[in-house]
């Protein structure tokens, strides 16, 4: 049951990320936590952009391209499970808008990550500055969608409890990073460098276990491995002409449609036959006249005109095989 599947994406996406922070402040500290030349001289803790600015940059830009590449990747394929209906489904074109405008916004995000690694704050400080305020603004509003698309689905799915866990656990980012990004803002607008470097951390942590939580979303697709959507089915069951659409449903089984046609046409056959007069008795009837509807017509009206003019004669018996 708990094979690779979608859920991987997310976590590959949250822990490659984590993974970097752990890096970059693992060799800061070893080296004896120096002061980069792109820090203020009254900073003493160095924000992610200072140490990704120095020797760890092509680490900074490969695992930031990985984490939001393969991050967006988990945005897409949910839209796509939702499609096919192996996770709850959309049942408006609204819900469709958001969780469109949710990827928009989280790839926007993700080229503000992308870029922000590659203008650094040594070279490009006021590039650097404005792609930050795009990465980190363009997955808010991405949670901002998602949490709305969430919030309208629960009200049709309310069996549904992983909708309403990812839809607090997003709303509990937008909540947490938008108040940090405003205190990040206003300590780095005061000069107060160490405190807005802490907060940067925190923010990115927090970011992490937002990228983690798509874990949850994507946990109903694992028991719905083998599912076909209604679509598909109804489309397969056409084809085959083993059902029929009535009301908006149908039916796979072909026992009904066997049950009707056959019914249908035995008992018109036997109402022929019994109806245009008795058969002679010792008459063996045969199996082209038994299964004939043609045979039947011309058996029946041959005894009746018969009995009408007087003359009926006995037809002949068919000689045992």
């Amino acid at each position: 049951m708990w094979g690779i599947s979608y859920w991987a994406v997310p976590l590959f996406s949250a822990f490659v990320w984590v993974a970097m922070l752990i890096a970059m402040l693992v060799t800061w500290s070893v080296e004896g936590m120096p002061h980069y030349s792109s820090m203020d001289p009254n900073q003493h803790i160095a924000y992610i952009s200072d140490i990704g600015a120095q020797g760890l940059k092509p680490l900074f830009i490969a695992m930031s391209v990985v984490t939001v590449v393969s991050f967006d990747l988990a945005f897409i394929l949910e839209r796509y499970l939702r499609h096919k209906g192996r996770l709850a489904h959309n049942t408006s074109t609204f819900q469709k808008v958001l969780s469109i405008l949710s990827i928009i916004a989280a790839i926007a995000g993700a080229a503000g990550l992308i870029l922000l690694s590659i203008f650094d704050t040594l070279r490009h400080p006021n590039l650097h500055n404005g792609f930050l305020v795009l990465f980190i603004g363009g997955y808010i509003i991405s949670a901002v969608f998602i949490c709305w698309e969430y919030q309208r689905l629960g009200i049709h799915f309310r069996q549904h409890s992983v909708l309403r866990y990812s839809f607090w656990i997003k709303l509990f980012f937008i909540l947490i990073e938008l108040a940090l990004a405003i205190a990040f803002g206003v300590t780095g607008h005061l000069h107060r460098y160490n405190v807005a470097a802490v907060l940067e951390w925190v923010i990115a942590f927090v970011y992490f276990f937002y990228v983690l939580s798509f874990f949850i979303d994507f946990m109903p697709a694992v028991r719905t491995k083998h599912h076909q959507s209604h679509e598909t089915e109804m489309d397969v069951a056409m084809e085959r002409g083993d059902g029929a659409a009535d009301g908006g449903r149908y039916y796979r089984d072909s026992s009904a449609a066997n049950g009707f046609t056959n019914g249908h046409a035995h008992g018109h056959s036997n109402r022929y036959v019994n109806g245009n007069g008795a058969l002679n008795p010792g008459y063996t009837l045969s199996p082209e006249h038994a299964n004939g509807n043609t045979n039947d017509h011309a058996v029946g009206a041959t005894n009746s005109h018969a009995l009408n003019h007087g003359a009926y004669k006995p037809p002949t018996r068919r000689a045992p095989a």
